[in-house]
């Protein structure tokens, strides 16, 4: 069984920053593509950023030249530095991580979302 346990979310005011954490412990043989969601109230959970494990980036338009997706694989560990926060960038967020526990067996594992508020 493997937990992703986020951290880092809260209220700030339009034009500051943000660090988001999330952390996975368990049973990990390999991460392969580590991802962070956001879903706003009466919206769909969307892609902001995703970053696989040879380096590879995808980044929401939104957030481009913004937002700063990395990683610790020594920690199981992904990060989301958002600069210049926007009122509408308020959402909940959710870690993705693409998990292998053995050579044959993997799974998609998702955080508990940890709420991110910017005011105005």
């Amino acid at each position: 069984q493997v937990h992703l346990v986020e951290s880092g979310g809260g209220l700030v005011q339009a034009g500051g920053s943000l660090r988001l954490s999330c952390a996975a412990s368990g049973r990990i043989f390999s991460i392969n593509t580590m991802g962070w969601y956001r879903q706003a109230p009466g919206k769909q959970r969307d892609l902001v950023a995703a970053l696989t494990n040879d380096g590879s980036t995808n980044y929401a338009d939104s957030v481009k030249g913004r937002f700063t997706i990395s990683r610790d694989n020594a920690k199981n560990t992904v990060y989301l530095q958002m600069n210049s926060l926007k009122p509408e960038d308020t959402a909940v967020y959710y870690c993705k991580m693409e998990i292998r526990h053995t050579i044959l067996r993997r799974t998609t594992e998702w955080g508990q979302g940890t709420q991110v508020t910017v005011s105005t």
